[in-house]
């Protein structure tokens, strides 16, 4: 937890997603999120892994009761300066204590699983907010890409032949981070190794940023109109399986059944 928090007591995550590929990102996955909030009359929304509040106080100022948990103080901090009707705590996502079994519509996970080393605190994660979560709830699960972190950091930023000798990268090109790497990176088959273990049914999987990050000068160079395009494109290919690995995120929406 410790290098967590003076990570982001650094890093602003609220800066990253109002940059060009982080508005892709926002975008996509906003409209994502309103798809199926349509699904409930009056839907009560949990946003685990809040940050700053970039996603849970947009949707609170659209008039949702949104509650948001989030670990590092810092960010908390930034969250609640915002003044919106966000109910929001400090909190771990591998144990909800604070909330009660299936009180939530939708839940948003999208920090926790960057941070989290194995496959067992994974799994728990996605269990805590499954039981959170009413049952025909939709749970929404951000992941960070295998494939991308080995065409950015390994070949893009030229670490590659480093990171194979110091067996960060497999013979089969798996990355395999540790808890000072502060990232984690994941391939489909390991999401579906989760998902199994966990009890979840996927409806669908989609990536919100495509090739949107590893665009980045390019991005900040398009004029508008152009830009508008690239979000159609990004809009339009979103649920193809066929990029999916090489994007940096993916967003895996599930179903609780039970």
């Amino acid at each position: 937890m410790n290098e967590i928090e003076k990570h982001y007591n650094k890093f602003s995550e609220e800066k990253r997603l109002n940059s060009r590929h982080g508005q892709v990102e926002f975008r996509i996955t906003m409209e994502y999120i309103h798809r199926y909030l349509k699904e409930f009359e009056k839907p009560k929304i949990l946003d685990i892994g809040a940050g700053t509040g970039r996603y849970s106080v947009a949707l609170a100022n659209e008039g949702y009761d949104v509650t948001a948990v989030e670990l590092v103080k810092y960010n908390l901090g930034i969250l609640k300066q915002k003044n919106s009707n966000v109910k929001a705590m400090q909190g771990n996502a591998l144990n909800l204590k604070k909330l009660q079994d299936n009180s939530f519509d939708v839940t948003l996970l999208f920090g926790p699983m960057y941070h989290l080393f194995n496959m067992e605190d994974k799994v728990r994660a996605l269990q805590e907010a499954r039981r959170v979560t009413r049952p025909e709830g939709v749970i929404m699960v951000a992941y960070l890409m295998n494939e991308y972190s080995v065409l950015t950091y390994g070949f893009r930023e030229g670490h590659m032949k480093e990171s194979i000798e110091e067996g960060r990268i497999s013979k089969d090109f798996k990355v395999s981070s540790q808890e000072k790497d502060l990232y984690d990176y994941v391939r489909i088959e390991d999401i579906n190794q989760i998902n199994e273990k966990a009890e979840v049914e996927r409806i669908q999987i989609i990536t919100p940023d495509g090739p949107a990050d590893m665009m980045r000068p390019e991005l900040r160079t398009m004029d508008e109109e152009t830009f508008e395009l690239f979000v159609q494109y990004v809009m339009c290919i979103s649920n193809r399986q066929d990029i999916l690995g090489a994007s940096a995120h993916t967003v895996d929406i599930l179903r609780v059944t039970k």
